[in-house]
């Protein structure tokens, strides 16, 4: 029966795992030297070797006469007794879904304890990551701190703005009426490593510093009001860490006033997990996560910034002038397409569903675009219900590839109106030398053999 609807194409996922933990030693020896060619080797060959049953035609079905077997035969798990019930007490992902890992940054950092891991943006649906899939980012390490002994303090810079210092212990915290809430949290260095040129193949690491989650807590303005905090006089909060580092980052008040800063223990229906905080960490939607300081220990409000190291030092964006800007936490309006993405491969002409993920800092999001064409021309894409305040929104958007090249972009606006800038547009104002706070245009090319890619256009 002849139809005129295209038929699906199929895709082959990105070899994330093509770098192990002697690669990620020899990507240091390399770079120390001063080449860069060892990481993109090794991604073509995992490439190929990822894509080599698929190009042999291997299915994973042998053929019955003209019938597929998997259908004619009746397969073992329909014909015997499954595994009993609580063979795990703490449910695992399915073991052929372990390749989707977060994985360390092949160069970034070079001690593990004060690194980065990488969300696999590429290999995830809706809008949440999974709490095992989060990203992290780790300044001294992480660490297990036992709730029973962990303490939160608020006091004020003198005696007078914080009327009733108090320290809550997790027992009496998570007694307090609490809020549950979706928002995205993105590393303030997030695409960084793409300032000046493509420097890594695939969305896990372009992308992958971000992630997003339902999180439970007390707004901090709760708190605040049983502490008796002077709002006219104290206009700044300090968050401080209990790991090694004792990081610390100054909030602006008007953000709790809002209601929108907490103090979180929960994170998708549990706890929150060691790495990412546990037992308490601060939640500020909208705000680079270096703000949203884990293992919470003290808040402390004053009536200035405190320039503290890490944001006096780093977390500054470096200007074409030679400056550097302070405070500028903010997470401005993003947005990237993570099906089709470097390092997957597209073996069919026909049908796909082009889909991504959209986020800002300032809101909601109101629209993104996409274009295959290298931002010629631009389609406008479905958001995907819910789409909330800062928070992740998934978009999709309906392509028949044709078998010819193509450059995959998307353009993020969200509800102020602020639309996410090119390349071209973000460097004439920031230059190519910065680290932080990099939301430009991204874009994959997909080449004729269907082999996507990490491109940069100059225009």
């Amino acid at each position: 029966m002849k139809t005129d609807t295209p038929q699906p194409g199929r895709l082959v996922k990105a070899p994330e795992s093509f770098l192990d933990a002697s690669g990620v030693r020899q990507v240091f020896a390399e770079g120390k030297a001063g080449r860069r060619d060892f990481i993109r080797n090794a991604f073509a060959a995992a490439g190929v070797a990822a894509a080599t049953p698929f190009a042999m035609g291997a299915s994973g079905a042998s053929p019955v006469g003209d019938g597929d077997s998997n259908i004619l035969e009746l397969p073992a798990h329909s014909k015997g007794l499954g595994q009993p019930v609580v063979t795990n007490g703490y449910g695992k992902p399915s073991k052929y879904e372990s390749n989707v890992q977060r994985r360390q940054s092949p160069g970034l950092t070079q001690t593990t304890q004060a690194s980065v891991s990488f969300a696999p943006m590429q290999s995830l649906f809706g809008i949440v990551t999974p709490s095992g899939l989060h990203f992290e980012r780790h300044h001294q390490g992480w660490w297990d701190i036992d709730p029973s002994k962990h303490r939160l303090m608020i006091n004020g810079s003198d005696d007078t703005i914080v009327k009733s210092p108090q320290v809550f212990t997790m027992d009496e915290l998570m007694r307090l009426p609490a809020v549950s809430r979706f928002h995205f949290i993105e590393c303030g260095a997030n695409t960084g490593m793409e300032w000046g040129n493509v420097a890594v193949p695939t969305c896990q690491y372009t992308h992958g510093m971000i992630s997003c989650s339902e999180f439970t807590g007390v707004p901090l303005r709760t708190l605040f009001e049983k502490c008796g905090v002077d709002y006219k006089r104290g206009r700044f909060v300090l968050g401080e860490g209990a790991d090694g580092s004792s990081m610390t980052r100054t909030v602006p008040m008007e953000l709790v006033e809002s209601g929108e800063v907490f103090v979180a223990y929960g994170q998708n229906g549990e706890m929150l997990r060691p790495e990412n905080g546990y037992p308490l960490r601060l939640v500020v939607p909208g705000v680079q996560g270096v703000s949203w300081i884990k293992y919470l220990r003290r808040i402390e409000v004053g009536d200035k910034p405190y320039g503290t190291k890490d944001e006096s030092v780093h977390y500054v964006d470096l200007m074409p002038s030679g400056q550097s800007r302070q405070y500028t936490s903010i997470q401005e309006c993003k947005s990237v397409v993570t099906t089709p993405s470097g390092g997957q491969v597209l073996l069919d002409k026909g049908f796909y569903s082009i889909s991504g993920l959209a986020w800002s800092g300032r809101g909601k999001i109101k629209r993104v675009d996409v274009s295959v064409d290298g931002g010629r021309n631009w389609r406008t894409a479905r958001l995907e219900s819910p789409v909330l305040s800062k928070c992740m929104t998934r978009f999709s958007l309906d392509w028949v590839w044709d078998g010819k090249p193509a450059l995959v972009q998307s353009r993020a606006m969200d509800e102020t109106g602020y639309v996410q800038p090119s390349y071209r547009q973000l460097r004439a104002v920031r230059s190519t030398r910065s680290i932080y706070h990099n939301n430009a245009i991204q874009t994959w090319l997909v080449q004729e053999s269907g082999e996507v890619k990490n491109v940069q256009l100059s225009s």
